[in-house]
């Protein structure tokens, strides 16, 4: 029943998907962290510009992103982000597609994590003499990143499920094969299903996982 199978790389297709959820993961985070740093902070300007991006790009259908970035910035102003090749450009500029999307939920998850943080202990320390990113990296964004695991942990299975989008610019990741897979074998439900399981594989392990991981690291008030 599965003999079909053999003659496509269906482990090499998740593989992708893995790449593509564990780069844009860590672009995500490191964006993300960096909007909510910028939304909690004391310049207005900046302020305003987290809160447009945000409210900008979550309101904006992945879809549109990835297709943006390979219409838009390859096809119509030439980036190729180092690439020389086609596929490492689609896959390049989907992995940005894809932080420029995710680091926006990142930004809200740290943001209520940042929210729980007491405010008299960001008052102390600003009595202390510390100047605002002090404050902020040492006091306030490791206890928001505790609060937040939960939450993150949302936005990265959330994350490794939109990867399916980068089939829309040609990225081969599980969804590009399989679209090829049910267009030359008659066997639909089968492949929707050996395609879900695979999804269910990376994603419910990661949840249970950070989910301890966040009951373990939960801050005590």
């Amino acid at each position: 029943m599965f003999d079909f199978l053999e003659d496509y790389d269906l482990l090499g297709a998740f593989w992708t998907t893995v790449q593509l959820a564990v780069l844009s993961a860590v672009g995500s985070l490191i964006w993300g962290t960096l909007l909510a740093a910028v939304r909690v902070g004391p310049v207005p300007l900046m302020r305003g510009f987290g809160t447009a991006y945000v409210n900008t790009v979550r309101n904006i259908p992945l879809t549109v992103i990835i297709l943006f970035t390979s219409l838009g910035l390859n096809q119509t102003l030439g980036v190729t982000l180092g690439a020389d090749d086609f596929e490492t450009i689609n896959f390049r500029l989907a992995v940005l597609g894809l932080i420029l999307y995710t680091s926006a939920f990142v930004c809200e998850a740290l943001r209520s994590g940042i929210n729980t943080v007491p405010v008299g202990q960001a008052e102390a320390a600003r009595a202390l003499g510390l100047s605002f990113n002090q404050v902020l990296g040492l006091v306030v964004l490791p206890q928001a990143f505790r609060s937040s695991v939960g939450p993150l942990a949302n936005v990265l299975i959330a994350l490794i499920k939109n990867t399916t989008v980068a089939a829309a610019i040609g990225v081969a990741e599980a969804a590009l094969l399989m679209k090829e897979m049910i267009e030359n074998e008659a066997q639909l439900l089968l492949i929707s299903a050996v395609i879900a399981f695979g999804f269910v594989v990376l994603t419910l392990p990661t949840g249970l996982f950070l989910g301890w991981v966040g009951k373990k690291v939960a801050v005590k008030r």
